[in-house]
């Protein structure tokens, strides 16, 4: 019941070679906090590393996924605005 806030924050674990589903644009902010392993963040065309403690942040203006492309599992505290759920 997401749509009620203004926010919505979602915990994400991923599988070694697992992926959070690709978004299309969009409006709204995503911020994120690497809780364990390391996940690639990719915006648009760019790529990025963030590891354990590393912080997230983007505009969801362009096609964006979170990808993990280790040998262990990644978690990932994700928050978004506006929610999608």
């Amino acid at each position: 019941n997401a749509q009620k806030n203004m926010m919505e924050p979602i915990m994400l674990t991923l599988a070694p070679n697992g992926a959070y589903e690709s978004h299309d644009p969009h409006e709204g902010e995503e911020f994120g906090y690497v809780l364990a392993g390391s996940v690639v963040v990719r915006l648009g065309n760019k790529k990025y590393n963030a590891k354990a403690g590393d912080t997230i942040y983007y505009k969801a203006n362009k096609s964006h996924e979170i990808l993990n492309k280790g040998k262990r599992e990644a978690k990932v505290l994700l928050v978004g605005t506006p929610p999608n759920f």
